[in-house]
């Protein structure tokens, strides 16, 4: 039961956080500031993880039926956080330096982590219950 506490209370931290973004992406579509700085990348992004944000504060009540969408929060998590380390090496190998700190990597990192050691079991099939055989098209 404290398992699961602790999930909840990550997803709501977790879906907030994500959910904050929205501002951004509304702040920044409202002053057109994409275009300025011809990032078109980032609207997307943070339309992405807004919605995931909703998603995952949606499965606070019921993480075990949400249990997929929890793993994608938290494998989304990592890849942004292993694709903005591999930015940030390459740019460094080109002596340049990201805008993005080393913070964000390690938040990334932690988020999906924490959800992925949090993640409820998967809940097994009703007993007796029988399970069908695939269709296959009549000729």
């Amino acid at each position: 039961m404290k398992r699961e506490r602790a999930l909840q209370v990550v997803l709501v931290l977790v879906g907030l956080f994500y959910c904050f973004w929205g501002y951004l992406l509304f702040d920044d579509l409202w002053h057109s500031r994409w275009v300025s700085g011809h990032s078109d990348v980032m609207p997307m992004f943070l339309s992405l993880n807004t919605a995931l944000g909703v998603c995952l504060l949606v499965a606070v009540n019921q993480p075990a039926k949400h249990r997929l969408m929890i793993a994608y929060g938290a494998w989304s998590s990592l890849a942004h956080g292993f694709t903005m380390t591999i930015m940030s090496a390459q740019a460094v190998a080109h002596g340049m330096h990201r805008k993005d700190s080393p913070q964000d990597i390690v938040i990334f990192g932690v988020i999906g982590v924490t959800l992925l050691a949090l993640l409820p079991a998967k809940q097994p099939s009703p007993a007796g219950a029988p399970i069908s055989e695939p269709r296959v098209a009549e000729r």
